[in-house]
């Protein structure tokens, strides 16, 4: 008998069905994954399971676990099962996890609801826990709340929560999509662990991650089971069209396809920019130290690397939203000096950036009409409304979608549809450098295609520049023609695209790719690259700030800062790159 038994579950919003006739089983110490885009059905699937519809959604059909009857059970009963027999890992803990209790009261509740434990018993299981998915000096992490954690802690405090009962099934949605790769393969490599003794149903648009960590896979779409199957086969041999669309959207590190060597004059320069903040008392921290690039006319720079490397603290210092502590940035011959307030309004045009969460930059009063023709009102006052009008739908076109999204609010948009109008918002003017901030991480994968097949068509047209942070290395390989590694506010590497993929010359650029899940079920899998969590930037280990994680580290890694240098095509910051040899087949 399986696990778990669903069997003609229909959820329904009013008269619409977003989960329409879904059947599917998991075994004991199966994984299967459950995939699709955005609306296709996946999250309300698993609320579903669990009891936790919102009260607005009529659901029928049949859930069974462990033979017992879970869809129209009272709370009494589902409170039995949650936690304790089934866990789920939530897609943002930050909003899972409740921001008012210390992370060990949180998890303490768990062991004394379900009686699973008492006296010291309860603060040493939560320890072993916390120590198990990998959290470092877990007893101090009992005293911290979640806003006092990385993205990547609080997403391991969110699996030790649901592991901390040993339920039988754990239900992953969406566990690592807004983590860096590194980080990712930490936890994924923790649900590998756990298979032995527990089941896995794993909800994700991420085909890579299916390939390497599901035996079978179910594809929904518009809330329907299109496709289902052992991972191999509907990877070799989809049965539906939609399947195969997935699967062409799927970006590849193995890609050959890359765009050529930019060969435009130079738009925007940047030299030694340093960017702090301030910390406690009269410390500062220092995000970003003596980083320099030069931005060509119609290239495409990606900015890689884990959080708090200093990324975004860059580009916003760059378009004056902080202040530049050091280091000077010059935009067509002239100096970008100040905040962006004290800036001419043709730069404020000509630079335009794409927030990393669209929800929060999106104002939730306005339509989506007035959010996306805001700026023309400012930089083009003498349009016409008409003409306004046509402009702002012309470009929501242009990032998929129709004039139907035209009156609806942001919070009546999905993550994905959010992050689209706040692409379009920065394109309707027509900018010369787009500065994209996880432009098009929470987008579904045909969808995340579509729209970087329409900025390279843009970039090809109209000679557009573009600086583009991502974690997604494969995303990565397929826009960009250089790539700039950041490491704890510094440069580690700048290299052009082929040549940092296939002969990357600092080892955190290595453990970097190594991270990127490949979609291929019969790849070697590679244990993740790097442990643990990125050191303080309060109190930076000596000499290369790299060298506790590294592999190929000596004794003058701790010892002496490198200086970034050129090493055949490339710019690194490492004391062995000429040294090691760091190609490695996929």
């Amino acid at each position: 008998m399986s696990l778990l038994d669903v069997r003609g579950l229909t959820v329904k919003y009013g008269d619409m069905p977003v989960v329409d006739d879904v059947s599917f089983t998991v075994s004991r110490g199966e994984s299967v994954g459950l995939v699709g885009e955005s609306g296709s059905g996946k999250s309300q699937t698993a609320l579903a399971v669990l009891g936790l519809l919102s009260r607005q959604a009529s659901a029928s059909g049949s859930i069974c676990f462990a033979g017992q009857q879970l869809l129209g059970a009272s709370e009494e009963v589902l409170n039995t099962i949650r936690a304790r027999r089934i866990g789920i890992v939530f897609q943002d803990p930050m909003q899972a996890l409740n921001p008012y209790l210390r992370i060990g009261r949180q998890l303490r509740e768990i062991l004394v609801r379900h009686k699973l434990a008492e006296g010291p018993a309860v603060k040493a299981r939560i320890i072993a826990m916390l120590e198990r998915v990998g959290l470092s000096d877990a007893e101090r992490q009992l005293r911290v709340f979640p806003h006092e954690l990385s993205g990547g802690m609080r997403q391991r405090v969110m699996l030790a929560s649901a592991l901390l009962a040993e339920p039988d099934l754990l239900i992953a949605d969406e566990p690592t999509t807004a983590l860096d790769v590194t980080v990712q393969a930490q936890i994924l490599e923790l649900l590998e662990d756990i298979r032995d003794e527990t089941a896995l149903l794993l909800i994700t648009h991420d085909l890579g991650i299916v390939a390497g960590h599901c035996e079978r896979m179910l594809v929904l779409q518009s809330g329907r089971v299109v496709d289902a199957g052992a991972t191999t086969s509907l990877f070799s041999s989809p049965g539906h069209e939609h399947t195969r669309v997935l699967l062409e959207a799927a970006p590849r590190i193995d890609n050959e396809d890359i765009p050529p060597p930019a060969t435009g004059a130079s738009i925007l320069g940047v030299e030694a920019a340093a960017v702090s903040y301030k910390a406690f008392g009269s410390e500062r921290l220092q995000a970003v130290r003596d980083v320099s690039l030069s931005l060509r006319s119609g290239e495409t720079i990606a900015i890689v690397g884990e959080s708090g490397s200093g990324k975004s603290s860059f580009v916003r210092a760059l378009l004056g939203l902080i202040p530049m502590d050091a280091g000077r940035a010059v935009y067509a011959g002239a100096p970008l000096d100040g905040l962006v307030e004290q800036r001419a309004l043709s730069q404020r045009r000509d630079l335009q950036l794409v927030f990393q969460d669209p929800l929060s930059a999106l104002n939730p009063q306005m339509r989506v009409q007035a959010i996306v023709e805001e700026s023309l009102l400012v930089h083009e006052p003498a349009l016409t409304g008409s003409e306004r009008a046509a402009r702002v739908i012309e470009t929501l076109e242009q990032v998929g979608l129709s004039d139907a999204y035209l009156r609806r609010y942001p919070h009546e948009l999905s993550g994905g549809q959010a992050q689209r109008v706040a692409i379009a918002r920065a394109l309707v003017l027509g900018p010369k450098v787009l500065i994209c901030d996880e432009a098009v991480a929470a987008l579904d994968g045909s969808v995340r295609e579509r729209v970087l097949a329409r900025l390279r068509t843009i970039q090809e047209r109209t000679g557009l520049s573009m600086l583009f942070i991502s974690h997604d290395l494969a995303v990565v390989r397929s826009i960009s023609h250089r790539v700039l590694v950041m490491y704890m506010g510094r440069l580690v590497e700048l290299a052009d695209n082929a040549t940092l993929f296939l002969q990357p010359r600092h080892p955190y650029t290595r453990a970097l790719i190594d991270a990127v899940p490949t979609p291929n079920p019969v790849a070697p899998s590679i244990k993740a690259p790097l442990q643990g969590e990125v050191p303080s930037l309060l109190n930076p280990p000596s000499g290369c700030v790299f060298h506790p994680r590294c592999a190929h580290a000596v004794e003058l890694c701790a010892a002496s800062l490198p200086r970034a240098r050129d090493i055949e095509g490339a710019r690194v910051a490492c004391h062995r790159a000429d040294e090691i040899d760091l190609r490695r087949a996929r």
